[in-house]
């Protein structure tokens, strides 16, 4: 039976939000005063039908590819979802990291894909490894998930492995779905999309997670024309017409790129030093040291880590993201990037329960 729900959305849009928040996966809000656009500017009605042009051909030029290359979807959810379903028929297999984040597997299964996994191995420091690829490809494999920078542990993948991959995937008649909505937290010497490694791969992408304006619903796929074609085919069964406004908006976003992710970027750093800080005070708790990205992915040294998410939350006012939402329950994520503030009392209070934890 396919499956029509996620959890994990589910848990985030009820059950996440706390005082403290740590729950989150991408920096705080872009606040509209501070981009240069006013409400003359806008229209509610304009030529949005495959896409507003002016936006595709904005997203062509920041990511370097043609227009014809670009789809644009609502938010990276969205365009997972278009480049899943225009990809896969039900019963072909598709290959997806593991731990992954758990609207992508979803995704997959309501597809009716068979869905079949490959380790991150926390010993390996989560690094992609082409030969558990290669153990677990198959004939009827179309398709192999991957995230960059990696959801939910920051870990950065390098182009030499994608290009080892991609070759896999030819050989077997498959592409490669690459997310990359964090990669623009690589904040200097920003990597090029894999995209542009061959064919055989399709990326997706929006403006959520590095630079604050989720209410957009900027996201986007670069994929062959042909295929990014029978994507936009595919949403006129659930998009139709995007919010026009929405699309003028994005369109200055991306004319003033650099400044809205640098509003973050302090936050960010200041977010990532409290926290290897942490790491630091507190050797019971495991984590891969990462340089890049808004979160971490934590383990308890001596177990119970859904015990200490409850109680975190129940005690503390401070919620992070449970690890059974990434297949794996004895670790939590931890977001950064919203608030320094904020992020430097949760993680005190973390720390006072960790002082006393012992699991039960």
């Amino acid at each position: 039976m396919r499956r029509k729900y996620s959890d994990y959305m589910n848990w985030a849009k009820t059950r996440s939000h706390a005082r403290f928040n740590l729950a989150t996966s991408g920096v705080g809000s872009f606040p509209l005063r501070e981009l240069p656009i006013g409400i003359d500017d806008l229209e509610i009605n304009g030529d949005t039908k495959y896409g507003f042009p002016p936006l595709r051909q904005a997203l062509a030029a920041k990511c370097g590819v043609s227009p014809d290359c670009v789809v644009t979807a609502d938010g990276a959810s969205q365009a997972n979802y278009l480049a899943t379903a225009a990809i896969l028929e039900p019963g072909d297999e598709v290959l997806i990291e593991q731990p992954a984040y758990e609207l992508l597997v979803s995704a997959a299964q309501f597809t009716g894909a068979t869905v079949k996994r490959f380790l991150r191995r926390e010993e390996n420091a989560y690094a992609l490894d082409v030969e558990e690829i290669r153990r677990n490809i198959t004939s009827k494999t179309r398709l192999i998930v991957i995230t960059n920078l990696h959801n939910p542990t920051s870990v950065q993948a390098n182009p030499a492995v994608f290009a080892k991959i991609g070759a896999l995937a030819r050989e077997a008649g498959a592409r490669v779905l690459v997310d990359e909505i964090y990669v623009d937290a690589i904040y200097e010497n920003t990597p090029t999309s894999v995209f542009h490694l061959g064919p055989e791969f399709v990326v997706t992408n929006s403006l959520t997670k590095v630079y604050g304006v989720s209410g957009l619903r900027c996201g986007w796929i670069l994929a062959e024309p042909e295929l990014a074609w029978a994507m936009y085919r595919l949403n006129d069964l659930f998009g139709s017409i995007p919010s026009h406004p929405g699309n003028q908006i994005a369109v200055r976003v991306l004319e003033h790129l650099d400044m809205v992710r640098d509003r973050a970027r302090h936050v960010v750093e200041a977010d990532r030093a409290l926290f290897e800080a942490f790491l630091g005070e507190h050797p019971q708790v495991i984590a891969p040291r990462t340089t890049h990205g808004t979160t971490a992915f934590l383990r308890l040294a001596g177990g119970g880590a859904p015990e200490f998410v409850e109680r975190l939350r129940a005690e503390y006012d401070t919620s992070v993201v449970p690890g059974r939402f990434f297949d794996t329950p004895d670790h939590f994520r931890v977001g950064m990037g919203v608030n320094t503030a904020m992020f430097s009392e949760g993680l005190r209070r973390m720390g006072e329960l960790l002082r006393e934890f012992r699991p039960a």
